[in-house]
């Protein structure tokens, strides 16, 4: 499954360094958007893949007592700020190019900044399931945020090649439909998630101490997961 998926994000990323390479010549940016529909589908797809906070936004909404409504408004702030981060490097890598990006479209100073902030969150949840704290408005977005700083590698690939090409134009707009498709992938994951933990819960429901116990355990196990995991990659991954 994971190759066939590598092996589709190549032909569309093959395919959309053509079609900027036609309309860098040609001018012709009818022909350009009626290709950039082909882009939700590579976003949706390139989401599928290891990565893009997947694990990340998973565990925090089943910890946490956001609804679906909210889940799906994080699911957005990550998918934004994971392809905006990418077209910002883009479009500053004269500056950035030797600061931020240590290998080909990776970033690791973000990345091990987005990593501390969440093992940060995690810690809190932690602390929040033994009963020291309460639930912050903002706190959903601010994970969607910290979780979306690290950049998009195909979004960076294709902003680069297209800002080569002088139409600098065309890589945003492809960035943007890209975009709509990881958001399409990562609000599947935060409705399932949500929905999980709302089946868990409704089932002790009848039982007031247990269903406060289990809230506490799905969102002190949350909180130590993302912490853990954070500590791992920043120790292991990078």
């Amino acid at each position: 499954m994971f190759q066939i998926l590598v092996e589709f994000q190549r032909t569309i990323y093959l395919a959309a360094g053509e079609q900027i390479k036609l309309l860098s010549v040609g001018g012709d940016w009818l022909a350009f958007m009626g290709f950039l529909p082909i882009g939700i589908v590579f976003g949706a797809a390139h989401a599928l893949t290891p990565g893009h906070s997947k694990a990340v936004l998973a565990t925090y909404l089943a910890g946490s007592d956001a609804k679906v409504p909210r889940g799906l408004f994080v699911s957005i702030t990550l998918s934004f700020t994971h392809v905006t981060i990418a077209v910002l490097i883009a479009v500053l890598s004269l500056p950035l190019v030797s600061i931020a990006l240590g290998s080909v479209g990776r970033a690791p100073f973000l990345e091990n900044i987005s990593r501390g902030l969440l093992g940060l969150i995690g810690v809190w949840m932690l602390w929040r399931a033994l009963g020291h704290g309460h639930h912050h408005k903002h706190e959903g977005e601010a994970v969607g945020v910290m979780a979306g700083l690290i950049p998009c590698p195909l979004t960076l690939f294709v902003m680069t090649f297209a800002m080569s090409r002088g139409v600098p134009g065309a890589g945003l707009l492809f960035a943007i439909t890209m975009m709509v498709g990881v958001a399409l992938t990562l609000s599947c994951v935060a409705v399932l998630s949500i929905l999980f933990r709302e089946r868990l819960v409704d089932f002790f429901a009848g039982k007031p101490a247990m269903f406060e116990t289990i809230s506490q355990t799905i969102e002190g196990v949350a909180g130590l997961a993302l912490a853990g995991v954070a500590v791992w990659q920043i120790m292991f991954a990078s």
